[in-house]
């Protein structure tokens, strides 16, 4: 059986734990898991087409035996001064339930826990927060904006075009042409495209027989990426960003969750 070191080369082309893990060598714990958390869904079993589910499967085995050692100070600061990794050959030993390790690290997400941070997140400073950053990664572009914050649909437009205006007027953030003078014809065009998204969602979820009394991870993770077919991604799918909110430590009147 490969070791670990040799396991990330042969899967993610790199031997750099943290650079596999998608975090950075100064980052805390709490950090750790998070990343750990994001990219164990990207690589997820459960989200692959049938053809690629045995290589989905040994990544996320090894995301998660990385996790493991990341996650052990002990283990994390060996890696760190030597760049060896101690007992890389029991880390992904085929004995481990990597599944039940990641569903006690972070239990599932049901319809009802996504509502629930829905009213919470919508109106937020951490809403705001994740505006100004779309925003500015996005140089404007509306389409970015939408795309890139959580939850967010056409309907959101005209509220987030408020914020920015005001972060603007504050001089918080650099005005730029193409939020200031869009296209003319580009908000219906959005809103058209989101229409044809939602006639899709609905008949992917009459074609795998979900209703809305399903509260199971599966049938939501199915329907939300139903939903993301065909809209144009910059940076984490809608599941991805919201998984990774789940997985960080609420705060206090941040309204987080997960």
């Amino acid at each position: 059986m490969p070791s670990l070191l040799a396991s990330c080369e042969e899967l993610f082309n790199s031997k750099d734990l943290y650079e596999v893990l998608g975090a950075e060598k100064t980052a805390n714990s709490a950090q750790i898991k998070k990343a750990y958390h994001k990219a164990s869904l990207k690589v997820h079993p459960d989200r692959a087409q049938e053809i690629e589910r045995e290589i989905s499967t040994r990544k996320f085995q090894c995301i998660s035996a990385v996790y493991t050692v990341l996650s052990d100070q002990s283990r994390r600061d060996l890696y760190d001064e030597s760049g060896e990794v101690d007992d890389e050959n029991d880390a992904l030993n085929g004995n481990k339930d990597w599944e039940e390790y990641w569903r006690i690290l972070f239990p599932k997400i049901s319809l009802k826990d996504i509502k629930d941070f829905e009213a919470k997140y919508k109106g937020s400073k951490e809403e705001k927060e994740d505006v100004k950053k779309a925003y500015l990664d996005g140089e404007g572009s509306m389409d970015a904006i939408l795309d890139s914050v959580m939850l967010s649909t056409v309907d959101d437009e005209d509220r987030f075009r408020t914020i920015i205006d005001e972060l603007i007027n504050q001089k918080l953030v650099e005005k730029f042409k193409s939020f200031t003078k869009e296209k003319k014809g580009a908000k219906a065009l959005r809103k058209r495209k989101a229409d044809m998204e939602a006639e899709e969602a609905e008949q992917a979820r009459k074609e795998m027989g979900l209703d809305d009394s399903d509260g199971t991870d599966a049938a939501l993770a199915n329907l939300i990426m139903a939903r993301q077919q065909s809209r144009a991604q910059q940076g984490e799918s809608f599941l991805d960003g919201l998984a990774a909110k789940y997985g960080a430590k609420p705060k206090k009147g941040a309204g987080k969750k997960k």
